[in-house]
């Protein structure tokens, strides 16, 4: 009995974040066409760019290739140890449109992304903030449509999901999380009608937002010590008494976060603390993700292993014998609910065009993903938690 309970559980476990990821992918859209006889506000681009000389270029050159919409790009150089400098300042020469800045020293208590952005906003000449990761790359419409987006939603902060590259293994089992977590764990039925800030998600990756809006909220200033905007931010907007939106972004942008798997689990830990590994919800999340992603499969196997080779799960000969009788009905559920498991991250990965690889090793991923949030817990205990970019966490900062 005690199998056929667990098949249960893992039945509803799977069913629940599959039902709300069906319901969320049709609110999931793009942003809307682009209206030409609307004109659109002018955009200054606020870009915070430390040590990227990897892929600095390629970014800025594809924001001003950007069609339909007036703008200016500012990057402010974070300290850099590289050419990330040098790059902007030769594009510089070439479009008037860009400009280079240096960063203030870092403050205490604020963290350097946070403070980047804050910076910016103050340099920045349009009423309407893009604020964009140095490693994101715009189509020519992008801008455009996420301006309109803006205007359309009724929102005060919009935020767009890029398609997201992935290289090394690490990557492809973990990054494509991102999408699946946010469709199959937040209602955006009730993000778009209730303004709580329990709803407030977006991608810090890419934020759209009015200077009116931002500055009424206090901008990055109310949330400088989080290493975690793309949660932080929307819900200051939404305690501030604002909406917030996102849409996707997959065939407007791309984005490439970590290049090896030390950036990869290094990068998801410095954000577990606010978000998975947070004080009160880790128990909800080890539970929810291995009950309804790993044991469907993990149990499948057991059971069908079990029945092919005569093994009794059982030593009692009564339970010998329920089990005997109840093992196809088991294989069934378990069959359903493994189905029932992979079918969000089955329909993301057509979707979103990501690897095939996550799909096909989805049990491992969320463990993995688990371990990444548990290992952050941990850190935190002995006061140690992770810093990014050569800077600790500002709450264990001097």
């Amino acid at each position: 009995m005690t199998l056929l309970t667990l098949a249960w559980v893992a039945l509803i476990c799977a069913a629940v974040p599959a039902l709300l990821f069906l319901w969320n992918i049709l609110l999931f859209r793009e942003p809307p066409v682009i209206d030409s006889t609307t004109p659109l506000p002018p955009i200054s681009v606020l870009i915070p760019a430390r040590n990227e000389e990897l892929g600095i270029e390629a970014c800025v050159r594809s924001v001003l290739a950007s069609q339909h919409v007036e703008l200016e790009v500012i990057v402010l150089d974070d300290a850099s140890a590289d050419r990330t400098a040098e790059i902007v300042r030769v594009i510089a020469t070439t479009d008037a449109r860009v400009r280079i800045e240096a960063a203030p020293s870092l403050l205490d208590g604020w963290s350097g992304k946070q403070q980047a952005c804050f910076a910016l906003s103050k340099l920045a000449t349009h009423d309407t903030f893009t604020f964009l990761d140095a490693d994101v790359r715009l189509t020519p419409d992008a801008l455009a449509r996420m301006a309109q987006f803006l205007r359309a939603s009724g929102a005060d902060l919009v935020s767009g999901f890029p398609k997201q590259e992935t290289g090394t293994l690490l990557e492809k089992l973990l990054i494509p999380l991102i999408n699946w977590l946010l469709l199959c764990f937040l209602p955006l039925w009730g993000m778009r009608h209730f303004r709580w800030s329990a709803f407030g998600a977006g991608c810090g990756q890419w934020f759209t937002t009015t200077r009116a809006a931002y500055e009424k909220v206090g901008g990055h200033a109310v949330v400088k010590t989080s290493f975690h905007d793309g949660l932080a931010l929307p819900r200051a907007y939404r305690k501030a008494g604002f909406w917030t939106d996102v849409c996707d972004a997959t065939n407007l942008a791309t984005c490439r976060m970590y290049r090896s798997a030390s950036g990869v689990w290094f990068g998801l830990a410095k954000n577990a603390r606010e978000g998975m590994a947070a004080t009160g919800q880790i128990g909800f999340w080890t539970v929810a993700l291995i009950c309804g992603q790993v044991l469907p499969p993990a149990l499948f196997v057991v059971v069908a292993t079990a029945a092919v080779f005569g093994i009794e799960l059982s030593t009692d000969p009564f339970g010998r014998v329920i089990e005997r009788a109840i093992r196809p009905f088991l294989l069934t559920m378990l069959g359903k609910a493994w189905f029932v498991s992979l079918h969000p991250r089955l329909h993301a990965t057509i979707r979103f065009r990501q690897s095939w690889l996550g799909l096909l090793l989805h049990p491992v991923a969320i463990l993995l993903l688990l371990a990444v949030q548990w290992y952050a817990i941990f850190r935190a205990i002995f006061g140690k938690p992770v810093g990014w970019k050569g800077r600790a966490h500002p709450t264990s900062a001097n």
